[in-house]
């Protein structure tokens, strides 16, 4: 049995490269759990904010969904506007914008922007829910229906997950009901204007129901695989699934 790592030169990028790796892992574990007890944090490059306690976030802890889950899941602060979190920065621009739909389907697919603003759209509010405990709620997005693109390349049955690509290699796994959801949305508006720069123009993949890094940014493709796939960040330590409500953030 290896009861642990073997002994190397301090000098050793490799062994150098492991330390940061866990490094940065056992910071990210350690944001998430004083975010959810509300606790004031300090930002790792950048990408973690400072969280804390208001009015605004104790009066949304009382509301309720319909299905009787509170409306803002535990460890969650409410913000007003989203925070441009991490992904990689991909071409903004909608004249070259391409959106592949493959995989496990009967008719791949390839969409336009054009393509994709004549077909029927859904403009909704919804709650968003970053993993690292901030929240934006009622903000209203517009786009087209995932569940429609779905149908419209013709998913097989045997499609259990949805990978979501997006620019510079990210994927983010979504289980297909999930993905199909009736407010999972191919979106390219928010608040009534075109998604700004730091969220993911022209079109990002939406789907409230789980935390917002399973929402790809810069969309570029929508593959439905039988296998699932864990994207980016599940195979840097957050959870697979990444339900909110139980607080599932990483693995």
């Amino acid at each position: 049995m290896d009861n642990g790592p073997s002994q190397r030169s301090a000098s050793d990028p490799e062994n150098d490269a492991a330390v940061e790796a866990a490094r940065r892992l056992s910071n990210r574990r350690r944001f998430i759990r004083n975010a959810a007890t509300g606790a004031a944090v300090v930002g790792i490059g950048g990408f973690f904010y400072v969280m804390g306690r208001d009015d605004q976030t104790r009066s949304a802890a009382t509301e309720r969904l319909p299905d009787g889950r509170p409306r803002l899941p535990p460890g969650q602060r409410v913000l007003q506007k989203l925070k441009p979190m991490g992904g990689y920065e991909g071409d903004p621009s909608p004249s070259r914008f391409r959106l592949e739909i493959h995989g496990e389907v009967r008719r791949p697919t390839v969409l336009s922007y054009a393509d994709l603003l004549a077909m029927p759209q859904v403009e909704q509010q919804c709650d968003v829910h970053c993993v690292t405990g901030w929240s934006v709620l009622g903000s209203t997005w517009k786009g087209v229906s995932l569940a429609r693109l779905a149908e419209r390349a013709g998913v097989r049955d045997r499609a259990r997950y949805v990978v979501f690509e997006a620019a510079g290699g990210y994927t983010a796994n979504v289980p297909v009901a999930a993905a199909l959801a009736p407010d999972s949305l191919a979106a390219y508006q928010l608040d009534g204007d075109p998604l700004p720069q730091p969220h993911g123009p022209p079109v990002r993949s939406l789907v409230p129901q789980l935390y917002f890094w399973k929402s790809a940014k810069w969309l570029t493709g929508i593959r439905f695989v039988e296998e699932d796939e864990p994207g980016f960040w599940e195979v840097r330590g957050y959870h697979n699934v990444g339900d909110p409500w139980k607080e599932e953030r990483y693995g």
